[in-house]
């Protein structure tokens, strides 16, 4: 890995949609985030990240898709968080408590299906921390309680599977002998370290990784911070009939007297420009080593990555300008919202009529205003 960034940077990020749901909010229906007073859509940020995890993730493997070395995201879908802290402590050759080990008796094991490091009991797939080896001979099985498993979710697991009582039994004397160990501060430094090491979204977002499921690896402050989006201009809902020429059970064929079809509605917002801001840390990019290649990806991510998460909710989505402040010091040489009054989002065409497309704006840039020590450079 390079070394880690010298300058602060402050930046506006400038986006788009048409006909598209930008960003739905799940409490409300998935309809598109809107600030209730003023009309004017909304994007979080948490969304805005997602997309750059998921372009670097694309961007950063090779052939066979498998991600390089450093690159890995922390948050992505599906992942149970705490394997990679395990992961990290394992890599490192720090405990992270006794595993407990259990021999299953065969009147045990005649209710048992399963191979070497996985199983189930009465057919019910096992869950994360509990596992079965099988010994060399392939005669002695054993029950197996990682030092780090969550025993609350396994006991409330054996509640809700309703597991036969010597299986259960079996699994409760094993969870008591299983012990976690709580890393030393200094392990925790370690663990924290190579964390950043591995994961792309840690040195760039930072990160909460106190689990009290896995290994302490403390909490991390990422160098890259940024703001909700807002439209420039109050956006307009349109909701919209649609039909899909299929049922999905025969009851609902059944009561259509075979007509089949299902009605459903969508949103969308026929057109919006969309501005976000965003910081970066010199000072906490020397923390968690986020270099000059990690922001060289970053801002290829910021550009791109609306051209990598197409759908039919999204419509027609496109970044239109990344305009990046550059200090030349890492403590900065203007204070950001002075910087971000600079950019100014105009509209070009008559202010009465709705806004349709991007060339209905002007992204106007004040750089004779510019303070000393601060360049702007306006990608896209």
């Amino acid at each position: 890995m390079s070394t880690p960034i010298k300058n602060r940077y402050d930046f506006v990020l400038v986006f788009d949609v048409q006909d598209g749901n930008p960003n739905g909010d799940p409490d409300a229906g998935n309809l598109p985030r809107i600030d209730p007073e003023t009309g004017r859509g909304l994007v979080t940020d948490v969304c805005l990240k997602r997309k750059v995890r998921n372009y670097v993730q694309l961007a950063k493997s090779d052939d066979a898709g498998k991600i390089l070395a450093g690159y890995d995201i922390y948050v992505k879908e599906k992942a149970v968080l705490g394997r990679a802290q395990v992961k990290a402590f394992n890599d490192l050759k720090i405990s992270t408590g006794e595993v407990s080990r259990k021999e299953i008796p065969v009147k045990t094991q005649n209710e048992l299906e399963g191979l070497e490091g996985q199983g189930k009991f009465d057919g019910i797939e096992l869950p994360e921390g509990l596992s079965i080896e099988v010994d060399e001979s392939g005669d002695m099985q054993f029950l197996v309680v990682a030092a780090d498993a969550d025993k609350k979710a396994i006991l409330q697991w054996l509640k809700e599977e309703e597991i036969s009582k010597e299986p259960a039994a079996l699994i409760k004397t094993a969870l008591k002998d299983a012990k976690p160990r709580k890393p030393t501060a200094e392990e925790t430094e370690r663990g924290k370290n190579k964390m950043c090491e591995d994961y792309f979204d840690i040195r760039t977002f930072g990160a909460v990784m106190s689990l009290k499921s896995a290994p302490n690896c403390g909490q991390v402050r990422g160098p890259v911070q940024m703001t909700f989006a807002r439209s420039v201009d109050p956006i307009v809902v349109i909701e919209h009939s649609i039909t899909r020429m299929a049922v999905a059970t025969e009851a609902e064929a059944e009561k259509q007297s075979g007509d089949n079809r299902t009605m459903g509605r969508k949103n969308t917002v026929p057109y919006g420009l969309y501005v976000s801001h965003g910081f970066i840390s010199a000072h906490l990019a020397a923390q968690t080593k986020f270099s000059e290649a990690d922001l060289d990806i970053f801002w290829k991510a910021l550009t791109d990555m609306f051209d990598h998460d197409r759908s039919a909710a999204r419509g027609l989505m496109a970044t239109r300008a990344l305009i990046v402040f550059k200090h030349n010091s890492a403590l900065g040489n203007a204070s950001a919202h002075k910087l971000f009054e600079l950019v100014q989002l105009k509209r070009k065409s008559d202010p009465s009529k709705p806004a349709r497309e991007f060339a209905d704006y002007d992204v106007v840039i004040d750089e004779a205003s510019l303070p000393q020590g601060v360049t702007v450079d306006v990608r896209i």
